[in-house]
């Protein structure tokens, strides 16, 4: 009996399961050919090309140390790039196709051999005059230099003179038609002690930190030595092959600013780094190349060239510094220890990583954490961290820095608000206590602190905190009023209310003033770390949902998108006064409101908050709570988020509970 119970209810849940399917609507047929395609199935912009970077190349073993590829597999790659439509370019054709000649062919490639090693010369050239393609050489000249009879210094390591190449290979190589010489630095692919803790990082990129004098390489002593170096090798490949090289390519793929006005001083037109993505001929001094590592087989290799416009989505951890310091060396270096294994366990690709001091909590920086001209140095801690997130954690490292909030001299003019009742102006004491960016002084200490913050280490971008706002009854600052005026504005904050429409050119005229300002910014930072540097500035997510608002803040979602690399709303529902019933709901307005605007998803960053900051005692968000929200996201389309803060000390949130919900790795 209760056999044929069980026999009736599951004919009775049948019938209910396909009502259910017959009722719902069904889902209509869209041709392959109207199917909107995925990027990498997309044909490459106009003149773009894709440069591809091997190193040694061996016949048995590839070793690892030298980035070496099997000569099978060198010839596979090949192979599959000339049966797959794949054409091989010279430095010739992309400046010609720049200068306005011959287009680049549909899947261009150029291909670049890196330091010099003898197997171009065995192994690389016979393949090359196969196919009929043409290659970049790039040697470093102090390894060709050593004597038959003595061992190549390979960046400390000694290594066998025979497995590299010498000046009279390269001459015939460069005699052949087919491959160009460009200048992979003279004595500078190596590592230099970089910080107090011992860290060695690129030579070419790297003010030198002496553990005698506690200081570091001066910025003139930094460009004499480049220059000395980008000459030398120069002139090495203009004796050699007649022709002044025109192609520089960076050790180790790190790119310097500095060390850039240097090789353009020489009249190199290319610079090659190790980034993703295709070649942009209108960028030529920062092209990115795909490194050929490990030794991939054929469906490694294809697969990764075919997703080469495919990028990576960002996956967040926004991280206190503050956490990591410790007057305590030791304990300072077990708490690093923490935030690296964090990083590398929870599977996330980039770090936001606080550049300044800020214990309190309340955002006016009275310290940094990098030597500067301005501000105490509560510790030399930035290098040291972001270096060991890099190599060790392999994450993309955005220096989190505010734009305006910092505590410098007194007689330096402050952000003023306005008074209505009174009809006076002081700092307003419910806002960040921030400088007013108006005064040119102001501006100028400010963009030195980002300029010394670019010289002290290795950063992929620029995050800009959320202190850069003004609301309706700010600035009031005489400077401010003053430019105010010269905008044909009144100038006075009584007179900029009292008409809607001149209150509206006033707040537009700040908005894009705080966005030139960190234009400025940005542009100091890249004159000296690279063109490398991205950037992201954080929004609130009001001026997001009510554009209305963007009088109270300064701040406007179409501007960000325009300006800046990446755009970071704090996706943040109870801090926006929600409740954790409605929360889901108004993150989905808030996705909505970005994918609205044609392109905004792939260059959002959505913030989430880790803390409930509604209370003085701000107790952590559970990481079930987070982990839902961050589920809302990826339903939604988003593949770019992350939160604040992470307390990495405290395993918080919960690593086994948010990891699966972060990253786009497998997880076991």
């Amino acid at each position: 009996m209760l056999r044929n119970g069980n026999k009736y209810l599951l004919m009775l849940v049948s019938i209910i399961m396909l009502t259910a399917c017959i009722s719902q609507s069904r889902t209509s047929f869209i041709p392959p050919q109207d199917r909107e395609s995925l990027l990498a199935e997309q044909p490459w912009p106009h003149n773009g090309f894709v440069a591809i970077s091997w190193h040694n190349v061996e016949d048995e073993a590839a070793d690892q140390r030298f980035m070496s590829v099997r000569t099978s597999a060198l010839r596979e790659q090949f192979a599959w790039l000339r049966e797959n439509g794949y054409q091989a370019v010279s430095v010739d054709q992309v400046l010609a196709a720049r200068r306005g000649g011959p287009a680049l062919p549909p899947k261009a490639v150029m291909l670049s051999f890196d330091d010099g090693y003898s197997s171009f010369y065995t192994r690389v050239m016979p393949i090359l005059r196969a196919y009929h393609w043409p290659a970049l050489l790039a040697p470093v000249g102090s390894w060709i230099d050593t004597p038959l009879n003595q061992p190549v210094d390979f960046a400390g390591t000694p290594r066998p003179r025979g497995e590299f190449l010498t000046w009279q290979q390269i001459r015939e190589v460069s005699q052949s038609g087919l491959v160009e010489i460009a200048a992979h630095t003279d004595a500078n692919h190596k590592g230099i002690l970089a910080n107090p803790q011992g860290n060695l990082e690129p030579a070419a990129t790297t003010r030198s930190f002496d553990p005698k004098t506690n200081g570091y390489e001066s910025e003139a002593q930094f460009q004499a030595r480049m220059r000395a170096d980008v000459a030398a090798i120069s002139n090495k490949i203009r004796t050699v092959t007649g022709k002044a090289p025109r192609v520089w390519v960076w050790p180790y793929g790190a790119a310097d600013g500095t060390s850039l006005a240097v090789v353009g001083e020489h009249g190199y037109e290319m610079a090659l780094t190790l980034e993703d993505g295709l070649d942009d001929l209108g960028n030529l001094m920062n092209s990115p190349r795909f490194l050929v590592a490990s030794d991939p087989d054929g469906e490694h290799f294809a697969n990764s060239m075919v997703a080469v416009q495919t990028k990576a989505p960002m996956r967040v951890l926004h991280v206190d510094l503050d956490n990591v310091y410790d007057p305590d060396p030791a304990q300072q270096a077990r708490n690093l220890d923490v935030l690296v294994q964090r990083v590398v366990d929870m599977g996330a690709g980039t770090v936001f990583l606080q550049a300044f001091a800020d214990p309190k909590g309340d955002g006016l920086v009275h310290s940094l954490y990098f030597p500067n001209r301005h501000l105490p140095m509560r510790a030399d801690l930035f290098n040291r961290v972001a270096w060991q997130l890099h190599t060790r954690a392999h994450a993309s490292v955005y220096a989190w820095m505010p734009v305006l909030s910092f505590a410098l001299d007194s007689k330096l003019p402050r952000v003023m608000s306005w008074n209505p009742e009174t009809g006076t102006t002081s700092v307003a004491p419910d806002q960040y206590k921030r400088l007013s960016p108006f005064d040119p002084k102001v501006r100028q200490i400010i963009g030195e602190i980002y300029q010394d913050l670019a010289r002290v280490g290795p950063i992929d971008g620029i995050l800009y905190h959320d202190d850069a706002v003004f609301n309706d009854f700010e600035d009031a600052s005489p400077a401010a009023l003053k430019a105010y005026a010269a905008q044909g504005l009144p100038d006075s904050i009584a007179a900029l209310r009292a008409d809607p429409a001149v209150m509206q050119r006033w707040t537009r005229f700040k908005s894009r003033y705080l966005i030139d300002f960190t234009h400025e910014l940005t542009a100091k930072v890249r004159a000296i770390r690279g063109p490398q540097v991205l950037t992201a500035r954080n929004i609130f997510a009001e001026p997001m949902l009510n554009p209305g608002s963007e009088t109270w803040f300064a701040q406007n979602l179409d501007d960000f998108l325009q300006a800046y690399d990446w755009t970071a709303p704090m996706a943040m529902p109870l801090m926006e006064g929600q409740e954790v019933k409605t929360s889901n709901a108004w993150l989905e307005k808030l996705i909505a409101t970005v994918k609205a605007r044609p392109g905004a998803m792939e260059k959002t960053i959505f913030e989430l908050q880790a803390k409930d900051w509604r209370t003085q005692a701000a107790p952590d968000i559970s990481a079930e709570q987070l982990a839902e929200w961050m589920g809302v996201l990826k339903r939604q389309g988003v593949t770019s988020f992350g939160y604040y803060p992470d307390n990495f000390l405290e395993n918080s949130p919960d690593l086994k509970t948010i990891r699966p919900a972060l990253s786009n790795q497998w997880n076991p």
